[in-house]
């Protein structure tokens, strides 16, 4: 960080990209502030681990840049979780992000559903359906939880987030997310599919009270005729949003295109600064003490149920891990009640 009175380096823009990143940056002129998110081994890690169909990895994938993005704000230990539930194909998303740099994520969905589509181009407000999406934020057991919800009325993810920040934080906000497959050669001739993902998310912040004014959410009930309240867009904002939608797939993901390179494609007219990347990891929190404290905790008589073959075995659905336990092994301990 700079002290008071010093100057801010000037520099060129970085060359190199760095995949598992997170490059926040702001634009002081237009008092805007975003993130930039470029996911490569993690994106690739989490979902060819699940082997899922092609519109459900990358409507994941999505989601897991979303996550990542919104989940690195914390300003301390926690998570921030995001949970679809909806009658679509594609019934349930979780991705669980913990601060300050580990992701999980898995989906639910309907093959049948998914395969009757017959199409790599699936739209994801016909995927999602209708629904909500869930955003929760965990500060820790000695400390309530704040979610946030929205409906999901068959648009897109990048939608959904502009509704969530509107509604539970009133802050403008955009958002940008691409997910696609990489294919390079591998050894004997064969080409080896790697996942990619990137995101931008850019939001207004001024620091005036009267420019930081937002128009009235619907109510929803209000008597027909009623004149919605409105407030001119603030011209910086208008712009920045402007900025942002110029934004391609391809410079999401683009490997030769660095996160301080895209920064500066975007905002160089009006200054651009950028802060200390951070880094992104995939890791599950699942372990074997877990899963036997949660097996302990349920009734014998559930336990019971569970047993094949002389065996209670577990799959996560995060990481796909798998844990055996002979009965005996997760008998509540003494004093537990079943």
């Amino acid at each position: 960080m700079n002290t008071p009175g010093t100057e801010i380096p000037v520099r060129a823009p970085a060359q190199q990209s760095l995949d598992d990143t997170i490059l926040p940056f702001e634009v002081d002129a237009l008092d805007l502030r975003g993130r930039i998110v470029r996911l490569g081994p993690v994106v690739d890690t989490i979902l060819s681990g699940h082997d899922y169909p092609l519109p459900v990895a990358k409507l994941l994938g999505e989601a897991i840049v979303l996550t990542v993005m919104l989940g690195s704000a914390l300003k301390f230990d926690g998570r921030f979780i995001l949970q679809t539930q909806s009658d679509g194909p594609v019934r349930m998303l979780v991705v669980d992000f913990t601060s300050p740099d580990k992701v999980r994520a898995c989906a639910r969905f309907d093959a049948e559903r998914i395969a009757a589509m017959a199409t790599d181009v699936v739209d994801q407000g016909r995927l999602l359906g209708k629904g909500h999406l869930a955003m929760t934020i965990d500060q820790g057991p000695d400390m309530s939880r704040y979610q946030g919800l929205v409906p999901l009325d068959g648009n897109d993810l990048e939608h959904a987030a502009h509704e969530y920040c509107l509604r539970s934080e009133q802050i403008p906000t955009r958002v940008r997310l691409a997910v696609a497959e990489e294919f390079r050669g591998g050894e004997n001739g064969g080409a080896r599919r790697r996942w990619r993902a990137g995101g931008i998310l850019l939001q207004f912040l001024p620091k005036s009270a009267e420019r930081a004014r937002q128009a009235d959410l619907d109510p929803g009930d209000a008597p027909a005729g009623t004149e919605p309240h409105l407030l001119p867009e603030d011209e910086a904002w208008v712009e920045g949003r402007s900025l942002i939608a110029t934004v391609d797939d391809i410079e999401l993901i683009d490997p030769a295109l660095s996160n301080e390179r895209l920064a500066y494609r975007l905002f160089h007219e009006r200054g651009v600064r950028v802060f200390k990347s951070a880094p992104v990891h995939a890791q599950c929190s699942c372990s074997r003490q877990s899963v036997e404290n949660m097996l302990r905790s349920f009734p014998s008589e559930d336990r019971d149920d569970m047993v094949e073959n002389g065996k209670i075995t577990v799959t996560c659905e995060f990481c796909s891990s798998t844990y055996e336990f002979k009965p005996e092994e997760v008998v509540a301990v003494s004093g537990t009640l079943n």
